[in-house]
């Protein structure tokens, strides 16, 4: 009588370096983060009922417009430099991506 083989088939290496280390692609990860991060700063600078920059009615219409006003803001922020934090994530993730891939 034959042993029992393992349930799963065992799993196939990893490679050194795939597209998820892509740097391009590390970079505009980071930067969509650095958005989604000062898009959420805006968003909590009137969370407390104040008013919007665009004035102070109860307006759906303008609120759409305040968070897509906001959100592209936040987008060409990020772009730019924003608060330096995709940058510092970039270098890191790379750095840690060409790490694995010497090592």
């Amino acid at each position: 009588m034959s042993p029992i083989g393992p349930l799963l088939p065992p799993a196939p290496p990893t490679p050194q370096s795939g597209p998820h280390d892509d740097p391009a692609k590390i970079e505009r990860a980071a930067k969509a983060f650095e958005s989604l991060l000062i898009g959420q700063i805006l968003k909590s600078s009137h969370a407390d009922g104040s008013a919007s920059w665009l004035g102070s009615d109860d307006d759906p219409a303008g609120d759409s417009a305040t968070e897509l006003a906001e959100e592209q803001f936040a987008q060409a922020l990020a772009s730019r430099g924003g608060l330096g934090l995709a940058k510092l994530i970039t270098k890191g993730l790379i750095t840690e991506s060409q790490k694995k891939a010497a090592g």
